[in-house]
């Protein structure tokens, strides 16, 4: 069974430097070097004994993780990524995901369940909300978690997100560079905070670059395939239709191709579109779908050993980190803009 002296062998630095890195404490260890490490442990297999660590400390080795059930009309593969990293980053760090369910009017009764009994050592969260329950009782419990996402600005907790404005408003800038002005996006409702971030990268970017905002190309809907259709017949039923598109997720998107298919409209040619995700069937799909493509990888390491640093009761040099997507682009958003 491989040994952390292996690792250290195997990433040619020292012991000290991998132990530092496993638990957390990297901060004085370049970025190419922890790296390195991560990189050495997984090639050897090597897996942290952390169960007397543990006993003696009274903890359990399990992070609590909610699993969620959509909605009907609704997938989310981005969590799916999202869960397996997760799982992976932690179990690296010698923990493992305990997932569980919850009712949606009563989230906060397993919490209390899984603290009480102590079958966790803390919690990941993530589809978070304003005033999110859970996020309000952990911090009123002083119990350690790490969200995926932002809730209440007033509120102070760790977080990691994903810089939804700046992806935002990367893509409306290339729809400009590609000579586009008139620009519509297909917004979430307002109660969707990631939905209001995107949404504000999209303003930014057309008063940036001295473009009206046009209350005509804004449509909010939900996040579903049929929004997208309605979205898109919405849009194509304006006396000035918009000649691009950005839809704040890739299914909606995706409804938007299936009704200007129907409509006999070519995508990529007489509308641009991107969406935001970059799901797996994306690049698959004719045209193949422009996008936002959200780092889950890092965002899942930074949660995990954010969320070790927490349980271990140290200080974090940062509770909330953003961190930008990037932006994919593929058929769908066109080369240049052709008037229709």
């Amino acid at each position: 069974m491989p040994t952390i002296k292996d690792v250290a062998r195997e990433a040619g630095v020292s012991i000290a430097t991998v132990s530092y890195v496993i638990n957390g404490k990297d901060g004085s260890v370049s970025e190419n070097t922890r790296r390195a490490v991560w990189e050495a442990i997984e090639r050897i297999g090597y897996k942290p004994n952390v169960i007397a660590r543990n006993l003696q400390a009274n903890r359990s080795g399990l992070i609590g993780y909610p699993w969620y059930k959509l909605k009907p009309g609704q997938f989310n593969p981005l969590l799916d990524h999202f869960t397996y990293y997760t799982a992976q980053t932690a179990e690296n760090l010698g923990y493992h995901i305990l997932t569980f369910t919850h009712a949606t009017e009563d989230p906060e009764t397993i919490y209390r369940d899984l603290i009480q009994t102590r079958r966790v050592d803390g919690f990941v969260l993530a589809d978070t909300v304003r005033d999110d329950p859970r996020i309000r009782l952990l911090m009123e419990l002083h119990f350690p978690f790490v969200a995926f996402g932002r809730s209440t600005p007033e509120w102070d907790f760790p977080y990691v997100d994903t810089d939804g404005h700046q992806g935002a408003f990367d893509a409306i800038c290339y729809f400009i560079q590609q000579g586009h002005t008139r620009i519509a996006i297909a917004a979430w409702d307002q109660d969707s905070l990631a939905g209001e971030h995107r949404l504000q990268g999209y303003y930014d970017a057309l008063q940036e670059h001295g473009l009206p905002i046009d209350a005509r190309y804004v449509r909010r809907g939900e996040h579903s395939e049929a929004s997208g259709r309605a979205a898109f017949h919405y849009f194509w039923g304006l006396k000035e239709r918009p000649t691009a598109l950005f839809c704040l997720s890739d299914l909606v998107a995706i409804g938007v191709l299936n009704a200007a298919e129907e409509r006999g409209v070519i995508i990529g040619r007489d509308l641009a579109v991107i969406g935001f995700d970059d799901v797996p069937m994306g690049s698959y799909l004719r045209p193949a779908l422009a996008t936002i493509r959200q780092p889950i990888p890092e965002i899942s390491q930074t949660i995990i050993k954010m969320l070790q640093a927490v349980i271990q009761r140290e200080r974090l040099p940062q509770r909330h980190v953003l961190i930008p997507p990037s932006l994919v682009i593929r058929a769908s958003a066109g080369y240049q803009l052709r008037e229709l």
